[in-house]
């Protein structure tokens, strides 16, 4: 099968993994130490996709300062590296797919506003070397949906835009793609549906893990 791009960028939550319900244990393992209500499974599925600052500034109450939310996040950041990986789970067949595009010869790389250190154990754990780049939130370096860290894996791996592909499954991901005029798939497996999909400007759809073999 010839392969429609050179590289496929992908997602991490919603898209590899099913990370909803520690994000969900460790948010409020947070809220509960600080005598805050807690949140349901389906409030942490609509506050996720940003980056974890902002899913705890989602969670918690919004009265509070920036500097509270800052220090809430960094007791969520302990705890969650401690515990992100107690009921994660890869997507069904997802790991086979990674494979065969990697046989394929199609270059693979890993893009999230997860927190890199979580990014870098949960890849470790669970795809070992099939990614040639896994990547987290960094320091100075806007989140998605702005491009700068798709723009900076396609330089550091010398594919051009029109080469590249981003696989993602919110409207975050969507707008990253645009943003960075490359090519997008949104995944209908993840943590939004095709509706909102839809409604947030996506136009090429994997319903189950193998439709992106013939995508990619």
């Amino acid at each position: 099968m010839e392969n429609k791009y050179k590289l496929a960028i992908f997602d991490l939550d919603g898209t590899l993994l099913d990370t909803l319900e520690d994000l969900m244990l460790s948010v409020n393992e947070i809220l509960k130490r600080n005598n805050f209500p807690t949140r349901s499974l389906e409030e942490i599925r609509q506050f996720v996709g940003n980056g974890t600052l902002k899913l705890m500034e989602r969670s918690l109450p919004s009265d509070l300062t920036k500097d509270d939310v800052a220090k809430y996040h960094e007791e969520f950041k302990k705890y969650y590296d401690m515990h992100c990986n107690d009921t994660t789970k890869p997507y069904d067949d997802i790991l086979e797919v990674l494979n065969t595009l990697k046989d394929r010869g199609v270059v693979l790389a890993m893009l999230s506003n997860k927190p890199d250190f979580a990014v870098k154990k949960l890849n470790a754990i669970y795809f070992g070397d099939i990614f040639t780049i896994a990547r987290g939130a960094l320091p100075d370096v806007p989140t998605k949906p702005a491009p700068d860290s798709v723009n900076k894996i396609m330089e550091d791996l010398s594919i051009s835009k029109a080469d590249t592909v981003y696989i993602g499954d919110s409207d975050v991901d969507i707008n990253t793609a645009k943003n960075a005029k490359i090519a997008e798939i949104a995944v209908t497996w993840g943590f939004r549906d095709k509706d909102f999909l839809v409604k947030n400007g996506a136009n090429t759809f994997a319903n189950k893990c193998s439709d992106l073999l013939n995508l990619i």
